[in-house]
């Protein structure tokens, strides 16, 4: 019983202090036009970052060669007798 609430409080006390270390910077708002101008940049970039790597992944598949190596098997020599 005294692990089971040593690893509660210990849980506990993780995650108090990531709420607390999150807690400072929060959600601003700014009216300054060229810093909404910056972010919305930044994230019209992300977005067409990320539209490309999906585009990527689904177009991956398409071009995979369906062509099969022949094994190239080398007759066993093997004793004369």
């Amino acid at each position: 019983m005294k692990k089971v609430s040593l690893a509660v409080l210990l849980s506990l006390g993780a995650v108090a202090s990531g709420a607390y270390a999150q807690s400072d910077q929060g959600v601003t708002m700014s009216t300054d036009p060229s810093k909404i101008a910056d972010i919305e940049s930044r994230a019209q970039n992300l977005q067409s970052q990320q539209d490309n790597m999906q585009n990527m992944h689904t177009q991956a598949p398409a071009q995979k060669s369906t062509h099969h190596k022949k094994s190239h098997s080398k007759p066993m020599s093997g004793s004369s007798q």
